[in-house]
């Protein structure tokens, strides 16, 4: 089949090789000059399978009031925020109950339990490197209180098969030795030793090139403009520079899906919640991660990627406001300072922000539309990076009528009405 993918992060290049590995015929299309130049440039870094977790939980409303007054908040809701922004956090949340949590955690952890096989597959196969390391997942505690609430994770945990360890702060030095210095801070942490890292922008345009090499084809600097239908079809995406007509579509343009899909009548609940992060050279070995430690007070993932430290975190609601302010990078500064000091030069730190596609109930949309060769692969929210090699392999089963490895009913945009 000829088949257009719309976007070119990460969701939508692992798409490409996996529609390409089974002979399809695939073009993918973005505005940008490269692959992985926007939400997927800069991540995290975690490829956390055990820490998938939506937003929204029970407590979360109480625990979001209290963020608004902290002076380093991991959630920042701008007054002037549109309306449609407001309607996205009602349906947030409406999940935030315990019956809701548990069906979209369960729903995320096998989305992301899938692709971290999927991915350690397509490593084996291709060779590809990306700064990857297989080293796990600290999730840190500094009060008594957090440590006690993580009962219903575990829970989760347990009954998915997933390996996890609860640590006293000896065990958290054992596994984390540059958190030796604060080690009286530490209250306990949750290892997940099964989660890896690596730099999602390096495997994107690695993976870009074993594309190419599959007959793959890339057209960067190239807006797109509408989708054309025909009755219950798609048949061709106009462009900037031409039409492109397809037997199938796959819309994997994150945050931007949904004013495409607007017009077709179709409701995306996604919607762009900011986040950032900070990329510093390490100046001390003795200091740093080893892998990513989950700082759980400020919500900020601490990540090590070859010879650079990555703190990610934060959610804003600010629409598409791309600005960098001070405040957010002095947040990133002082969860890794306050727990790997000294480990990385801040002077030569690049700070940077992303808008994460994130839907009201954690998981991502996978699956068909009303439109029968009208395919979604958006909505993953902090995520993309953790879901995308299995994302991609669920979207080819669902494109070719093929039954997928794990459930995908309850995915697709269909949930939501």
């Amino acid at each position: 089949m000829k088949i257009t993918i719309l976007g070119a992060g990460v969701i939508g290049v692992t798409s490409a090789y996996y529609l390409a590995k089974e002979g399809h015929s695939v073009t993918v299309v973005d505005r940008r000059q490269g692959p992985a130049l926007e939400t997927s440039f800069a991540n995290a870094g975690e490829i956390s399978p055990g820490y998938a977790s939506p937003w929204a939980a029970p407590g979360i409303p109480l625990k979001a009031l209290k963020w608004l007054f902290m002076r380093h908040a991991p959630l920042i809701i701008q007054p002037t925020a549109a309306p449609h922004a407001w309607r996205w956090m009602a349906s947030m949340l409406r999940n935030c109950t315990a019956a809701r949590y548990a069906l979209n955690k369960g729903r995320m952890v096998r989305i992301a339990e899938y692709s971290r096989d999927c991915l350690i597959a397509l490593r084996t196969e291709t060779g590809i490197s990306y700064d990857d390391r297989t080293l796990g997942t600290l999730q840190l505690f500094r009060t008594q209180k957090q440590l006690d609430g993580i009962a219903k994770d575990v829970d989760v945990l347990r009954r998915d098969g997933v390996r996890f360890e609860v640590l006293d702060p000896a065990g958290c030095v054992g596994a984390e030795p540059g958190l030796a210095p604060v080690q009286h801070t530490i209250t306990g942490g949750l290892r997940l030793p099964n989660d890896e890292t690596g730099d999602c922008f390096t495997f994107t345009n690695e993976l870009r090139t074993i594309c190419e090499k599959l007959g793959v084809q890339f057209r960067f600097e190239t807006d797109i403009r509408r989708l054309r239908v025909e009755r219950d079809r798609v048949v061709a995406v106009e462009t900037t520079s031409d039409i492109l007509e397809a037997d199938v579509f796959v819309a994997a343009l994150g945050s931007y899906a949904p004013a495409l899909l607007r017009p077709l009548g179709l409701k995306l609940p996604v919607y762009p919640v900011k986040g950032y992060s900070l990329t510093l050279p390490i100046v001390d070995e003795t200091r740093a991660p080893v892998s990513t430690v989950m700082d759980e007070t400020y919500k900020v993932a601490i990540t090590r990627l070859g010879d650079r430290i990555r703190v990610g975190g934060m959610a804003e609601i600010s629409g598409f406001n791309l600005d960098l302010p001070s405040a957010r990078r002095g947040t990133l500064e002082h969860s890794v300072e306050s727990l790997f000091g000294g480990a990385g030069d801040h002077e030569q730190s690049k700070f940077w922000t992303g808008l994460r596609p994130m839907t009201p109930d954690g998981t991502p949309v996978i699956g068909g539309t009303r439109y029968k060769n009208l395919f979604l692969n958006t909505g993953h929210g902090t995520l993309g990076w953790t879901m995308a090699c299995g994302s991609g392999r669920i979207l080819v089963d669902l494109v070719m009528g093929t039954k997928p490895e794990i459930e995908t009913a309850d995915l697709a945009l269909a949930r939501y009405s």
